[in-house]
């Protein structure tokens, strides 16, 4: 039975409409109830081989990564040590042209420029060119990773010219609040992509494209967005602000036909130009939830299998994020922002995390099949406007949960992985910054979740500060595996693998000696104090060859 996204929209409807029913609390409900139905279809129609499959994608890059245009080339060296380190899937940047040579890709100008045309001050992007761009993807795809583009449907910065046209003002903290009638204003709004002349695309964008400005250069002192003349704020967004549909730039009006037509041919256009497994989409929070039940299915359609897609909706709200998974239709995968955010907090309590807690409220917990789970990612660190970093001592632990535990499908971030040295001056003052690199115990993990990570998972969340749980393995994944850890002082729980007279060794290093099981397969598993210690069997030690002393 093939999922019916369509039931679970009306049926999330449904509870909006009834004033008796706490709408979040049905939001989180539904979406386990029809999440339950179709699990088996869903794990299906993602998977070729989905019985047994421990997939951990990375986002290969971050907010300050080198503007030198040699993203694309240094991952097409990558890709292979990607793959044999255990990642299955790589997020790589917005690939298209911004609103100028060192843009991020989120100040997006034109979707259709990979780094071809000569526009907005270079050809290349912050990243390279076309061709360095998908010779870098035909690297990973023929590595073995799947290859998710970067997505912003949200808005649009940069235009060419400005444009005379009507919009009425509201108050930016309450869009429900207007400031007044409707009067003429100028805006840049006309898009024109003079360097790329029509190539792939002929929409000229102009105001009636867009729903909301913020600037008036006829009332530049005037404080407003400015809702367009004939449109209206998007229903199914985020509350926040009343109505949380404008973000920034000129934010595209996704009622308007030649919006939706072309969001629908440039997904077909990168489908088939780049070849990519799925999308990231960015600030769905601001985008009308309607619209991904028909976007998601006309480019499956055109591609004729399923695709793999994440929303960014950052809230750390379960019910939000639920309600937005249900509205819909259950068609993609979002962030566990919940998650991240309880790892921020544990991080930075100096001991005082109830760590029997450390997933409550995440969609880890409540609704996995859904969650992509994460550390930390290009908003959250530090100098960036989400910042709420994991402090490095906690990501080991973090990264744990996210890689070993049966839950959700983990997204490793590049400044863990590789580090990263950065900086800005703010207020007068030169502020550095220096990530540490989390690599050699990542690829532990990493190694840990594609041999050990199987089979029932027992869990002992069962004291302040030391948790822990175990992977029992499968018939083709035999090793079981004890992962133990404490936020406190160090830690030591029984617990079960189902082995016993087994001799098992900390594969993180941080303990050294062995455990030998009892003859129930229990063992008293140790941790050191403000680590985490990752048990697996001595004989899976031996026979990968590695070193621990």
């Amino acid at each position: 039975m093939a999922p019916d996204c369509f039931a679970l929209k009306q049926s999330m409807a449904a509870a909006e409409a009834d004033p008796q029913v706490d709408t979040g609390q049905a939001a989180v409900a539904l979406v386990q109830q029809w999440l339950d139905r179709y699990e088996s279809e869903i794990i299906g129609r993602r998977l070729e081989s989905p019985s047994e499959f421990n997939g951990t994608m990375i986002q290969w890059f971050h907010w300050y990564g080198e503007d030198d245009g040699g993203h694309w080339r240094r991952l097409g060296q990558e890709a292979g040590n990607l793959a044999a380190a255990g990642f299955t899937g790589i997020w790589l940047p917005p690939a298209y042209k911004g609103s100028g040579p060192t843009d991020v890709g989120y100040g997006v100008y034109d979707l259709y420029d990979l780094g071809e045309f000569d526009q907005k001050g270079t050809i290349r992007t912050r990243y390279g060119t076309k061709q360095e761009y998908l010779a870098a993807v035909q690297a990973c795809r023929q590595a073995g990773l799947q290859v998710y583009a970067d997505v912003v449907f949200n808005h649009k910065i940069g235009a060419d010219s400005p444009e005379d046209f009507g919009a009425t003002p509201f108050d930016p903290a309450n869009r429900n609040q207007g400031l007044g009638d409707e009067r003429t204003i100028r805006a840049w709004t006309n898009f024109r992509f003079e360097g790329r002349r029509g190539h792939y695309s002929n929409l000229i964008w102009h105001w009636y494209h867009f729903d909301a400005v913020d600037h008036n250069l006829l009332d530049q002192g005037m404080a407003a967005i400015w809702k367009v003349h004939g449109a209206d704020f998007e229903h199914n967004v985020d509350l926040e602000k009343g109505n949380y549909d404008y973000l920034m730039g000129c934010d595209l009006n996704i009622n308007h036909p030649a919006v939706r037509s072309e969001l629908k041919a440039w997904g077909e256009w990168t489908l088939d130009t780049v070849g990519v497994d799925g999308f990231r989409l960015d600030a769905i929070k601001h985008i009308a939830s309607d619209f991904f039940i028909d976007w998601i299915g006309h480019v499956e359609q055109h591609a004729q299998r399923d695709l793999f897609v994440v929303g960014e909706y950052w809230s750390n709200k379960l019910e939000s994020l639920s309600w937005y998974a249900a509205n819909s239709g259950g068609r993609m995968s979002l962030f566990d922002a919940p998650l991240h955010y309880n790892f921020h907090a544990a991080s930075t309590s100096g001991g005082q995390f109830d760590m029997q807690r450390l997933l409550d409220g995440s969609l880890m917990q409540a609704i996995p099949l859904l969650a992509v789970t994460l550390v930390d990612n290009h908003d959250t660190q530090p100098l960036q406007s989400l910042e709420s970093t994991v402090e490095p001592w906690f990501k080991p632990l973090a990264y744990a949960v996210i890689l070993l535990r049966d839950q959700g499908y983990p997204c490793v971030f590049h400044a863990d992985y590789y580090g990263a040295q950065y900086g800005e001056r703010r207020h007068g003052e030169d502020i550095s910054i220096d990530l540490a690199s989390h690599r050699f115990l990542i690829d532990r993990f990493l190694l840990a979740r594609s041999k050990c990570a199987y089979g029932a998972q027992y869990d002992y969340f069962d004291h302040f500060n030391c948790i822990g749980w175990t992977r029992l393995g499968t018939p083709s994944h035999p090793r079981a595996m004890a992962v133990l850890m404490s936020d406190g002082d160090a830690g030591w729980k029984w617990m079960e693998v189902g082995k016993a007279h087994t001799v098992f060794r900390d594969l993180s290093g941080h303990i050294q000696g062995a455990i030998t099981t009892n003859g129930d397969g229990w063992a008293n598993w140790r941790c050191l104090g403000g680590s985490v210690s990752v048990w697996v069997e001595q004989e899976l030690i031996t026979e990968l060859g590695v070193v621990l002393d």
